[in-house]
C-alpha cells in the first residue's frame, strides 16, 4: 500500500558552520576511551590517527592555530568513518557528523578546479549507468584474459593498478544485469542504488526470487538512483541531498527494502524514508509458509558484520536467524566483527595501504577458520573481502545472506 508523503519537509541537510563544528568538537573531553576501538590508531599508534587526535586537529584548524597541511589532511583523510568510537564515547560525541562537516569545510576551501574534478569522479562512481558499464567491463577484463596479462606483465606491482585489478576481478563475480519491474500494487520497492547491477546483481536477483516465493510482489523502479552516502562522506553534502531527495521521489510512501546496509542507513535520514529496511531484517519479520523448508547444507559460514549494519542499523541478528533456517549449516560470526574491514565506501580506493592492512586482519581469521562461504550485507565490504580471498588463493565464496537462502530453496511445484 502506498502512503502519500510530503517531500517538502526536508530538502537538504543544513551545512554546519565553523561554530557548529567547534561545538561538536568541544563535547570531546579527550578521555581516550575511544582509542582501543579505533582501527587506524591500532595500526599506526599515532595520536593523529585516533578519534581524539583528529578532533584536536579539527579544533586547531578551525580556530586558526593549525594550517591545513598535507600532514594534517592525511590524518583526517585516514578516518574510515566506521564510528566505532561513537559506541565507546561516554560524552556521546557525534564524531561522524563532525568529520563529515569538517570534510565539507575542507572541500569548500579547495580550489574550484579541484572541487570540480573530485565532484565529477564521485558523480561517476555514484552513477548507475557508469557502474553498470564497469561491471560489464570487469567481466570482459577477466573473461578475455586481460587480467591475466596484467599479472604476467607484473603491472600489479604498482599500487594503483593493483587496487583496481583486484576490484575488477571481484566485480566480474558479482555483476549481473538488473531489469526494472514496474508494478503498481507491489508489496515492496527493492532499492537497487548506483551499484546494483555491478556489485549487488546476484543479491538483488536472489531477493526477488525469495520474496516471490513468500508471496510478496516486488517493484524494481526503472530509475536506479544513488542514496548519496558516497558524496556525503567525501564533503559534497549538497550532491548527497539531491541524490537522497531523488530516492524519496521514486520510493517515498512505499515500503522500501535494500540489500545494502550502508544505503539503507543513509536513506533513513530522509523523513520520507525513515521506515526503509535492510532486506534480512525485512524477510525475518515476514510470515514463512510451513511448507517452505530449506534444503540442508553441510558447510561452514562466517558472518561478516559491516560497520553500517552494526552501528547504524542496530546489528545483524536477523542475518543469523535467517541462516538458522538452513539445516546442518554451521554459522559463526567473523572474529573481530567490531573492527572495520577497510572497505569504507571509497576508502579502499583512496587509502589502499590502510585498507589492505585492515583486510589482512580479516584474512588471518579466514585462513584459521577455513569457512566455505562468507556472507555480508554490504557490497563494498563484499568486494573488498572477495578481492582479498581471491588474491590469497582461497577457495571461499563471498555472498549476500539472501543468496545462500535462495540456493537452498526447494524446487517450486
Amino acid at each position: 500500500m502506498n502512503t502519500p508523503v510530503n517531500l517538502s519537509a526536508a530538502r537538504s541537510t543544513p551545512r554546519l558552520s565553523n561554530q557548529d563544528l567547534l561545538r561538536l568538537a568541544d563535547q570531546c573531553v579527550k578521555c581516550g576511551l575511544c582509542l582501543p576501538h579505533c582501527p587506524t590508531y591500532a595500526k599506526t599508534r599515532h595520536e593523529g590517527d585516533s578519534p581524539r587526535g583528529r578532533i584536536a586537529l579539527v579544533q586547531g584548524w578551525l580556530t586558526g592555530q593549525l594550517d591545513m597541511t598535507p600532514g594534517l589532511a592525511a590524518h583526517l583523510d585516514g578516518c574510515l568513518l566506521c564510528r566505532a568510537c561513537e559506541s565507546a564515547c561516554p560524552s556521546l560525541v557525534a564524531y561522524g557528523r563532525l568529520l563529515d562537516g569538517a570534510r565539507t569545510q575542507r572541500v569548500a576551501e579547495t580550489p574550484a578546479w579541484r572541487r570540480f574534478w573530485t565532484g565529477r569522479r564521485l558523480g561517476a562512481l555514484s552513477n548507475a549507468r557508469v557502474m553498470d558499464a564497469l561491471g560489464r567491463w570487469a567481466s570482459v577484463y577477466v573473461g578475455a584474459g586481460l587480467a591475466r596479462l596484467v599479472e604476467i606483465a607484473r603491472l600489479i606491482r604498482f599500487r594503483s593498478i593493483a587496487t583496481h585489478h583486484r576490484l575488477l576481478g571481484a566485480l566480474a563475480v558479482t555483476a549481473r544485469p538488473v531489469a526494472a519491474h514496474q508494478i503498481d500494487d507491489a508489496d515492496l520497492d527493492l532499492f537497487v542504488g548506483c551499484s546494483g547491477a555491478s556489485a549487488q546483481g546476484e543479491a538483488i536477483a536472489a531477493t526477488r526470487i525469495l520474496c516471490e516465493r513468500l508471496g510478496l510482489r516486488v517493484r524494481i523502479a526503472s530509475d536506479a538512483v544513488c542514496c548519496g552516502a558516497m558524496q556525503r562522506h567525501n564533503g559534497f553534502p549538497e550532491a548527497a541531498d539531491r541524490a537522497r531527495e531523488q530516492c524519496a521521489h521514486v520510493h517515498g510512501g512505499r515500503p522500501l527494502v535494500g540489500v545494502s546496509s550502508a544505503c539503507i542507513a543513509e536513506l533513513r535520514e530522509h523523513p520520507a524514508l525513515t521506515q526503509a529496511q535492510e532486506v534480512c531484517d525485512y524477510l525475518d519479520r515476514r510470515s514463512w509458509p510451513e511448507t517452505l523448508v530449506l534444503a540442508p547444507l553441510r558447510q561452514r559460514v562466517l558472518v561478516h558484520e559491516p560497520c553500517s549494519h552494526r552501528r547504524l542499523l542496530g546489528g545483524n541478528a536477523a542475518v543469523h536467524r535467517l541462516l538458522a533456517r538452513i539445516p546442518d549449516l554451521e554459522v559463526a560470526p567473523m572474529p573481530d566483527n567490531d573492527r572495520c574491514c577497510g572497505a569504507a565506501g571509497t576508502y579502499l580506493l583512496q587509502q589502499p595501504a590502510m585498507a589492505a592492512a585492515l583486510l589482512d586482519d580479516k584474512l588471518h581469521h579466514i585462513r584459521d577458520l577455513k569457512p566455505d562461504i562468507i556472507v555480508t550485507t554490504n557490497p563494498g565490504c563484499a568486494l573488498h573481502l572477495l578481492a582479498g580471498v581471491r588474491e590469497s588463493g582461497l577457495d571461499i565464496e563471498v555472498r549476500h545472506p539472501v543468496e545462500l537462502i535462495v540456493r537452498q530453496l526447494p524446487s517450486s511445484t
